[in-house]
């Protein structure tokens, strides 16, 4: 059951005092799994990223980047999973940062993850809108328009989240498992024909090429950015069987599954290329032809066709799971009372599915609203919406994530003897802490070349808008703290009863 410190729990009266609570036991680890991973999008993060990782970043050191990424992330889950383990929250970074550094820091980390994956909707229905187009162009020859894409994916959304995470886990488990499946066939196939036409080279997954190419700090970005959302696992705690077990076991498992996952398949692809020919694939102008072209020769053509159509369901599947996510903080955020009308809105679940219902229907409208502007605006779905919200949202995101392994720290100076541990508690998240903010200061000081072409005025305000919700969170937390103590009390402090501090 989920309670808050100084009020009752749930009684199903409806009355001021109700905290409404997710549908418990709706998902086990294998869920969690896949909805952390579906988030991650490995088709999107591969035929999105890699070709630009490639071209402009590290070169064929792009695995490696993968390599160095999922061992920092790694670090920085022993940490996270540490905390999980005695607080069990689907506000995730706002519990926990709340409980180790203060309701106020709380409060501007919930603030700012909720931004994030508020903005990460948006930015994946546009790399979904793009995917969609091309491919029905090039395959039946129709000119849809993307803003029809956007609608439609808008509208599965809204509907994933209405009927809970139960619905959403069952599409997820579909998309994803189909599109790691024709991404594997390609690695696999490459592999099974001696590595490419220049046979297998280690190069690209030596470690010392993460730090090499024509921005090695880009292509580093990049890998990281291909992970975020994976720390959602978090997020559906309440809503899973035996969470203390499964959230830890479900975070690992995507960090470190997702990551040899990442470099098997940039490496192969590079190698079945050639090295030399892949730079060249990923530069030119139509950098797909890096995973098309060992596809084709390897699998054969079909196998491209049906890449080209699992793009499509794969950032589907990553909008869904960032639409969940999205909900998940505004009804945390919501339930507390941060602002007393939200309790009976957004804080609410459904009766019958025990979702976050109304939430997810406030996440589709704020979406839709961003689509629609940037439509008006006249900018393209790609460069001018995924790549620029997906830059907005990843700082915001990075920001949190080094908050919270500085708040795994203080939490467990003062919390739970018997679980400190000098790795486990102390220096895996300093490390995670300190090379997440290592990344931010890669996404800054390469957020022109990250953008590319498309510089704008939401390129240049990005790091001022993270730092104005954040200061926003601080601001108001204070606010509250003067004003209405009782519920600055409650900020944060939303957990199972069998996680509860006592």
């Amino acid at each position: 059951m989920a309670v808050q410190e100084g009020t009752a729990p749930d009684t199903g009266t409806g009355s001021e005092g109700t905290i409404h609570r997710l549908k418990p036991n709706a998902v086990g680890l294998l869920g969690v799994v896949f909805m952390a991973v579906a988030t991650a999008a490995p088709i999107t993060a591969m035929t999105g990223n890699v070709p630009f990782m490639v071209s402009a970043g590290n070169g064929i050191g792009a695995p490696a980047s993968y390599l160095v990424a999922m061992v920092v992330l790694a670090i920085f889950s022993v940490g996270f999973t540490s905390m999980a383990k005695h607080i069990t929250s689907t506000g995730a970074f706002y519990g926990f940062i709340s409980y180790g550094l203060g309701r106020t820091v709380g409060l501007a980390s919930g603030l700012l993850a909720t931004f994030a994956y508020v903005v990460f909707e948006p930015a994946l229905i546009g790399i979904f809108s793009t995917f969609a187009t091309t491919t029905l162009k090039d395959q039946t020859g129709l000119a849809i328009p993307w803003w029809a894409f956007a609608v439609l994916m808008l509208a599965i959304n809204a509907m994933g989240t209405w009927f809970g995470v139960d619905v959403a886990e069952k599409l997820l488990v579909v998309l994803l498992g189909t599109e790691v499946t024709v991404l594997a066939a390609m690695a696999v196939s490459v592999a099974l024909h001696g590595g490419g036409p220049h046979g297998f080279s280690f190069d690209p997954v030596n470690p010392v090429n993460a730090f090499k190419g024509t921005s090695a700090g880009l292509g580093l970005f990049f890998a990281f950015w291909s992970w975020v959302g994976f720390e959602s696992t978090a997020m559906y705690g309440e809503e899973s069987r035996d969470p203390k077990r499964i959230i830890p076991k479900a975070t690992l498992i995507s960090v470190l599954g997702v990551g040899v996952f990442y470099v098997f398949v940039s490496w192969m692809a590079i190698s079945g290329n050639g090295e030399a020919e892949a730079v060249k694939a990923a530069s030119s102008a139509n950098p797909l032809a890096l995973f098309f072209n060992p596809t084709e020769h390897y699998v054969g053509h079909w196998a491209v066709d049906v890449m080209q159509w699992l793009m499509i369901t794969g950032s589907l599947a990553c909008g869904m799971a960032f639409h969940n996510c999205a909900a998940r903080y505004m009804y945390a955020l919501g339930r507390e009372g941060v602002l007393p009308s939200l309790r009976r809105t957004v804080g609410r679940t459904h009766p019958a599915h025990g979702s976050p219902h109304i939430a997810g229907l406030v996440q589709t409208v704020v979406s839709a609203l961003l689509i629609g502007a940037f439509w008006l605006a006249g900018k393209d779905p790609y460069t001018g919406t995924y790549v620029l919200l997906a830059i907005l949202g990843t700082m915001a995101i990075l920001v949190v994530q080094a908050v919270c392994s500085f708040a795994v720290l203080v939490y467990f100076r003062s919390h739970h003897p018997e679980s400190r541990h000098w790795f486990r508690t102390f220096a895996a998240p300093l490390t995670g802490g300190i090379a997440m903010l290592a990344v931010v200061a890669l996404l800054v000081s390469n957020m022109s070349a990250a953008a590319g072409p498309e510089s704008s005025l939401i390129l240049k305000a990005t790091p001022w808008l993270v730092a104005l919700v954040a200061a926003t969170g601080i601001g108001y937390a204070q606010y509250l703290k003067r004003t209405a103590p009782e519920r600055y009390a409650l900020l944060g402090r939303t957990v199972l009863e069998e996680t509860k501090e006592r």
